[in-house]
């Protein structure tokens, strides 16, 4: 039997269960079985298979926060691996993007059900990966931000109400009748931009007044919002349509379409190098720098 070859391994990380695409040539395919592709000694089952290409599932049981070698059957070439992510916090219902304080804490919530008030509505995370009630009272949590006074923001997608938090947990509406209020994201001046998912944009300012900033089609699920590095304010919403837009919105309320190649994208941020992260319905896209 020919010698196969591994090129690449994508993405570079992973959780179980995610999905890693092997590059290369030669894979053999064409036989009663699909190549035997191994995360260190475990086999992973394939979802895809080409003679270049192996989409494979990162099988239970691998060792969590360390790089576990890939092998596929008769290759050759440089040795492979991904990076398996270690567990920070379980028992939640996040439905957007946590947030890190400035001493390192997570916030993350619990949303529940529609119009379901669950005992805790916040949890924060210890640096140490200890979990604490945070705040309760709030219905269906779903964004949370850090404003620039430190505090703590949460959005309530049943009630339409963004919630400041105090350092003791206690919350006070911020702004109010913001429809099916999701995601949030400051900008440099303390603006608070709001996604409501029936399809508006909101601005608010420092005193809580909100505007209507942007227009975009509605979500089925929930806006997320992320402001660049240009300045720009970037939005992603899942539809009922196969692939689904990262839209830019500039400083005047104008949309733009940054692309239109994810399925149901579910979260976005930007990362120290300045580059735009898309949570997708099967991975995590990293976009190019969107600088200035």
């Amino acid at each position: 039997m020919s010698h196969c070859h591994v090129a690449a391994i994508q993405p570079s990380r992973a959780i179980e269960g995610g999905r890693v695409t092997i590059l290369g040539s030669g894979f053999h395919v064409d036989g009663a079985e699909l190549p035997d592709v191994r995360f260190g000694s475990t086999r992973a089952r394939l979802v895809f298979a080409s003679a270049s290409r192996l989409i494979a599932l990162v099988p239970p049981g691998i060792p969590e926060g360390g790089r576990v070698p890939i092998h596929v059957a008769g290759s050759n070439g440089a040795a492979a691996s991904v990076e398996i992510a270690s567990r920070f916090a379980t028992g939640l219902h996040q439905v957007d993007n946590p947030v890190f304080d400035r001493s390192g804490n997570l916030y993350v919530t619990y949303s529940g059900t529609r119009g379901l008030q669950v005992p805790v509505s916040i949890f924060r995370v210890r640096p140490n990966g200890a979990r604490e009630s945070f705040a309760s009272g709030i219905v269906n949590p779903t964004s949370v931000a850090i404003g620039h006074d430190g505090r703590l923001y949460v959005s309530s997608r049943f009630e339409g109400v963004v919630y400041q938090v105090e350092d003791d947990g206690e919350a006070k509406p911020y702004a109010t009748d913001l429809g099916v209020a999701c995601g949030m994201a400051f900008g440099s001046d303390g603006t608070l931009f709001v996604g409501d998912r029936t399809g508006t944009i909101f601005k608010i300012d420092s005193r809580g007044h909100a505007k209507t900033f942007a227009t975009l089609p509605a979500s089925v699920a929930a806006f997320h919002l992320a402001l660049g590095p240009d300045g720009m304010l970037y939005v992603a919403g899942p539809t009922l349509a196969p692939y689904d837009a990262v839209y830019r919105v500039d400083a005047n309320g104008a949309v733009t379409v940054l692309t239109q190649a994810f399925g149901r994208p579910q979260g976005l941020a930007f990362d120290p190098n300045d580059n735009l992260v898309v949570c997708s319905n099967d991975n995590a896209y990293r976009l190019g720098q969107l600088r200035n």
